[in-house]
């Protein structure tokens, strides 16, 4: 099984990078500005690309450590596989190790998925440091 990973630096607390990872308000600021859902344990958030979307369960959350979904509905190569967003401190800032984890095969749709992934880490590091992510639908979203 193959997984997509990054790991980065946010110049902002693990607070406030655990925040944008586990409200509404931050996921729709960094990933899609259609987000919805229950963001609690057990919960299932529904992430929309206009007409595309994924939903994922929320099956973990350490507070300022660790964030994991699973895909339960969306794209085929998706389903099943699980994303872990894992938060320490190192010189100063905030590491970031994001694995999307359980992908069948590591085809061309994996390796789209994983160029977005660094973009959408990029957004996600953005909206940490200086309030004002591009997530999809946002004004200052890129294509």
């Amino acid at each position: 099984m193959a997984s997509i990973k990054h790991l980065f630096h946010i110049n902002a607390s693990k607070e406030k990078v655990y925040e944008a990872l586990t409200t509404i308000n931050g996921l729709s600021n960094w990933w899609t500005k259609q987000t919805t859902g229950d963001i609690n344990v057990g919960g299932i958030i529904q992430f929309r690309f206009g007409e595309f979307g994924n939903d994922m369960k929320v099956i973990t959350l350490k507070p300022n450590e660790t964030v994991t979904w699973e895909c339960v509905d969306g794209a085929p190569d998706w389903i099943g596989t699980t994303f872990t967003f894992q938060l320490d401190t190192n010189d100063g800032k905030t590491r970031v190790r994001f694995e999307q984890a359980g992908w069948k095969e590591a085809n061309d749709f994996y390796a789209g998925c994983s160029f977005s992934w660094g973009r959408y880490m990029e957004s996600l590091r953005q909206l940490c440091q200086t309030g004002k992510g591009e997530a999809f639908g946002s004004e200052g979203y890129r294509k």
